[in-house]
């Protein structure tokens, strides 16, 4: 098998046959034996059912039907695992990321690189998603110590030795451009054309984003931590500062009645402080708690056109 194409499906009824039929289009023209990996995540539509048809019109069109939504990178993950490509494509199923880009991808891969990722130059979102998408990379770029593109996703080509070594990590929340970033190898990205939304609207609520983004920031960085242990000793000088202000005050006369206001307000203050901190603890140990149960990251209920 030479190329891999895996796409999560998530409220893609409708679309699901232009996806099949202008990636096939584009595929034939590279040639070479592929597949196409269709991941349907516990979607509440008929996506399954889309899928299903396809399979059953061509052989290189598989189906994996997952027990219930696991979200869309852990979806990625499942097609990951069944994919028997050499180069494997990552990309989403609304035809946003268009299959014509494909070859493109393809030939600079050739060029020496393990990774090609696919640059969205001019993104086809509302203004709102694209400002508020360059606000968290920049904070999770900051949070992690790492630089983060927001121009660039999911999309992109991947050699097996680099997806060999994303799989072989074993982070109980699972983030595909991240971890991408992480496993290093020869990588570069090259400028595509992004397309306006097929049909629909994003799966992702804001909700979700923020819950996305929360558990990125756990799972990837302890920097909060750290900021946590500086904001606290910045604040102990403080105190100690305003310690030996006031105590020189008061050997001078100059403190008559003891403040009651800035007491209270610095208890507050402080207690807060503490109480944060101990929760975003406590956040920590509930990831290390989630991994160590062991659960799987996904379930796979069906397969079509995989061989056992």
């Amino acid at each position: 098998m030479h190329l891999s194409i895996i796409s999560p499906v998530y409220r893609a009824e409708a679309i699901v046959s232009r996806l099949v039929e202008r990636l096939v289009l584009n595929l034939d023209k590279i040639g070479g034996e592929y597949e196409i990996i269709l991941v349907e995540d516990g979607s509440p539509d008929a996506s399954w059912e889309a899928i299903a048809r396809e399979c059953e019109k061509d052989k290189r069109i598989k189906g994996l039907r997952l027990s219930r939504n696991f979200g869309q990178h852990n979806a990625i993950y499942a097609g990951l695992q069944a994919a028997q490509g050499e180069w494997i494509v990552v990309m989403d199923c609304d035809l946003q990321d268009r299959p014509e880009e494909i070859g493109r991808l393809y030939q600079k891969a050739l060029e020496g690189y393990d990774i090609v990722l696919a640059r969205r130059a001019e993104r086809q979102d509302g203004l709102l998603k694209r400002w508020g998408s360059k606000l968290f990379y920049k904070l999770f770029g900051y949070l992690t110590d790492t630089h983060q593109d927001a121009a660039v996703a999911n999309f992109g080509i991947y050699h097996r030795n680099a997806i060999g070594a994303i799989l072989s990590m074993g982070d109980y929340v699972r983030v595909f451009p991240v971890m991408v970033q992480w496993v290093g190898f020869r990588r570069t990205a090259i400028d595509v054309e992004h397309a306006a939304r097929d049909e629909g609207k994003s799966a992702y609520t804001l909700g979700k984003l923020f819950r996305l983004a929360f558990g990125m920031m756990l799972s990837f960085s302890e920097k909060p931590l750290k900021l946590g242990l500086r904001a606290g000793l910045f604040i102990s000088f403080l105190a100690v500062c305003t310690g030996v202000f006031n105590f020189i005050k008061y050997l001078r006369g100059e403190i008559l009645v003891a403040g009651y206001t800035s007491l209270i307000l610095s208890l507050w203050f402080l207690s807060g402080i503490i109480i944060a901190f101990v929760g975003l603890t406590g956040l920590y140990i509930g990831k290390i708690f989630e991994k160590v149960k062991g659960r799987p990251n996904y379930i796979v209920q069906r397969k079509q056109n995989f061989e056992e």
